[in-house]
């Protein structure tokens, strides 16, 4: 670490308690199967994840083979946003077809972007369309 500034927060982060840090742990595993289960129920293809506050899912079920045309195009459609995975990939072609959402939100606003991809999933302003 570079920063003189983060040694302190880190110093502080050290000295928090464990149970801290199993609240965060605890919040974190309940929006992350939230969130897969309303991204299942929108269509997705879904990878749950165990360490990460990504989901990574497979936007070919949707119609779509490219998880960058996907991107672009989910926040005129539907609202929300995604991360198209391919852009952490050497070999495109593996990672073309993925895309990951973020779940480190607050619950109301994970609940309003699954409810509206559940609507375009469903035909309702699509994404197909």
């Amino acid at each position: 670490m570079t920063g003189g500034p983060f040694q302190y927060a880190v110093a502080e982060a050290l000295a928090l308690p464990d149970d801290y840090y199993a609240g965060i742990s605890a919040d974190l595993r309940v929006k992350r199967d939230f969130v897969c289960a309303g991204l299942t129920g929108a269509g997705f293809e879904v990878y749950q994840p165990a360490g990460t506050y990504f989901i990574t899912t497979d936007v070919r079920p949707l119609g779509y083979a490219d998880g960058m045309e996907f991107c672009r195009e989910l926040p005129r459609k539907v609202g929300v946003v995604a991360i198209p995975s391919v852009v952490f990939y050497d070999n495109t072609d593996a990672g073309r077809s993925q895309v990951r959402f973020a779940f480190c939100k607050k619950q109301h606003v994970l609940a309003e972007a699954l409810s509206r991809l559940a609507r375009a999933g469903r035909g309702e302003g699509g994404l197909g369309d």
